[in-house]
């Protein structure tokens, strides 16, 4: 049996950021997933905090059943829910639309979540649990340290799946709250505070980088010391914010009490491991291999991997009944 194990491809985000605008993306993803014995989307499938709910289901009313067209009929689609979409677990009428979108051909669907065994060995989920950990100061990570404090939930007590959900949902439901009122994403990929600000420290001239550098450490000093809100880091290179999404989400895998031999995750939008990349980093606990499912999405605020870079669009894991999960990506082939 093949699976395809695909996410972050945020179908209706604006400003042309998803790939899936193209109908010529469209049609070689659909190509892919043709062949397959189960479609796996795992997380952030849908956008849905950048414009109204009515919205982002017809944009997905689009691209889903275009993507599912060629799959034999009485194959599988799953779908987990992210960050992003996650919402559609409490608009049921919303998650029918979706069931709708990816079943019309014939396809069996159904829904998860948090986490799926894919494989007695082989556990994917879509990674938004590391905000609670990553030292990265974004506006998740600095957003469930607040709640943490607030209903009063240290991380040494955090044991289950739904300690998670206490801390982010809440965040997620207001972030989805502003989106219905027409006023976009507080951080959105593209033209919010953390992924601009990245942007721009990684194009500023020397003098402005230095300042901007400085600033970040002197805020995030700040923030750490006087709001206790865990241990956050200025260091937004991009070799750390690799480590830091690596670490959070092997912690991540530790208060859960996972230990797969592969977690497939996605979330960050940095596929991985790929060429160049120290094989220690992406590999956890008691030989846990982790690897990033990447992103649909176009990314552009990197420096690593020149000529290669890590976030680009059209990543993807393939897996068999056996043997270790390919991460590959479509759009190169």
């Amino acid at each position: 049996m093949r699976t395809l194990v695909i996410s972050d491809l945020h179908i209706g985000a604006g400003r042309g950021r998803t790939t899936l605008d193209d109908p010529a993306v469209v049609e070689k993803l659909a190509d892919a997933i043709a062949p397959v014995d189960r479609l796996v989307l795992l997380g952030d499938i849908i956008e849905l905090r950048e414009r109204p709910l009515s919205d982002a289901l017809a944009a997905a009313s689009r691209v889903l059943p275009e993507l599912v067209r060629g799959m034999a009929p009485g194959r599988e689609v799953i779908m987990l829910m992210g960050n992003h979409d996650h919402q559609l677990q409490v608009h049921a009428e919303a998650l029918s639309q979706v069931e709708w979108m990816l079943s019309q051909f014939g396809a069996s669907v159904r829904f998860e979540y948090p986490g799926l065994w894919l494989r007695g060995d082989v556990y994917a989920h879509h990674g938004h649990y590391l905000d609670r950990h990553t030292t990265t100061p974004a506006f998740e990570r600095i957003a469930a340290g607040a709640m943490a404090r607030f209903i009063r939930l240290p991380l040494a007590q955090m044991s289950e799946w739904r300690d998670y959900e206490r801390l982010q949902s809440p965040i997620y439901a207001w972030m989805f709250a502003i989106s219905q009122n027409g006023d976009g994403e507080v951080d959105s990929a593209e033209g919010g505070g953390s992924s601009r600000l990245l942007k721009r420290m990684r194009h500023a001239k020397p003098l402005e980088k230095f300042a901007l550098e400085t600033g970040v450490r002197a805020l995030v000093a700040g923030v750490s010391r006087f709001g206790r809100l865990g241990p956050m880091t200025g260091d937004v290179s991009d070799a750390q914010l690799r480590r830091a999404s690596l670490e959070a989400y092997g912690d991540v895998l530790s208060v859960l009490g996972l230990r797969p031999a592969y977690a497939l995750f996605g979330h960050t939008h940095r596929a991985g491991p790929l060429r160049g990349d120290d094989a220690g980093e992406w590999t956890r606990g008691a030989g846990v291999q982790l690897i990033n499912t990447g992103c649909w999405v176009n990314e552009h605020f990197t420096t690593e991997h020149a000529g290669e870079n890590p976030y680009r669009p059209g990543f993807a894991v393939e897996l068999d009944l056996d043997g270790p999960p390919r991460l590959v990506n479509l759009l190169e082939r």
